[in-house]
């Protein structure tokens, strides 16, 4: 990634989550704090109005606006391939928001013969849309509002079993989608495949999630078991 690429990212992250610390867009960029720290000298010489307050983190002067949106033809190629998977793998909603963002994009870019419809880079529907394709909606909204759902399912080796969890996190392989979960009956992190799920139903309110088990803890802890599964080089 370009300089100045990293450099928007810095503004438009502080922007959006003013105030915040080096150490976190550090994370967020996925550079160290030592370079974030170079990039904020560098802004601050081009007239960017930032300041830091320490133990706090930086934020921008009130009334500042970033320049009007311009995109790459490669960039443009990106946002509308992603838009078109989106809208042949995921949910109705997701989809829905998806073209409904690309046209607000549309809309801010300034006049230039280069628009997203143009791009040659698609993603066509090559099946019809599966009755799974919904339970990404029914997951992404009990995500949003920390609700227990509770579903049949079959696992690859044909065992059926009934679960109640807490949906953290969808992540789609290419083909297939599997959730992340808290599974209040093992008391412990689960995956399962979306696509192997039936009669899924999202709770009524009553049980709640312990703060403590959330996506970053997930997140965490399948990196930790990815790490403890992999094979050792020799």
């Amino acid at each position: 990634m370009r300089k100045s690429d990293r450099l928007f990212q810095v503004v438009n992250l502080i922007r959006v989550h003013q105030p915040i610390t080096a150490d976190a867009l550090a994370e967020r960029i996925g550079v160290s704090a030592r370079t974030i720290y170079r990039y904020i000298d560098d802004l601050s010489v081009s007239g960017i109005p930032l300041y830091g307050v320490a133990g706090v983190g930086y934020s921008l002067r009130e009334g500042f606006e970033l320049p009007p949106l311009t995109l790459t033809r490669t960039e443009l190629d990106a946002l509308m391939l992603g838009v078109e998977m989106l809208s042949t793998a995921a949910g109705t909603e997701l989809a829905t928001a998806a073209r409904t963002l690309l046209s607000k994009i549309t809309a801010a870019l300034p006049s230039t013969d280069v628009a997203p419809s143009l791009s040659s880079i698609r993603a066509l529907r090559a099946r019809p849309a599966t009755a799974h394709q919904r339970y990404l909606d029914e997951l992404n909204r009990a995500i949003q509002q920390a609700s227990t759902v509770r579903f049949s399912y079959v696992s690859l080796n044909g065992a059926a079993s009934d679960r109640t969890v807490f949906p953290l996190g969808l992540f789609y392989w290419g083909g297939k989608w599997t959730v992340g979960t808290w599974c209040v009956a093992r008391q412990a992190y689960r995956d399962f495949r979306i696509d192997r799920m039936h009669n899924l139903q999202i709770l009524p309110d009553g049980q709640k999630l312990g703060a403590e088990w959330n996506l970053r803890a997930y997140m965490q802890f399948q990196s930790a078991q990815w790490a403890a599964n992999s094979p050792i080089e020799h």
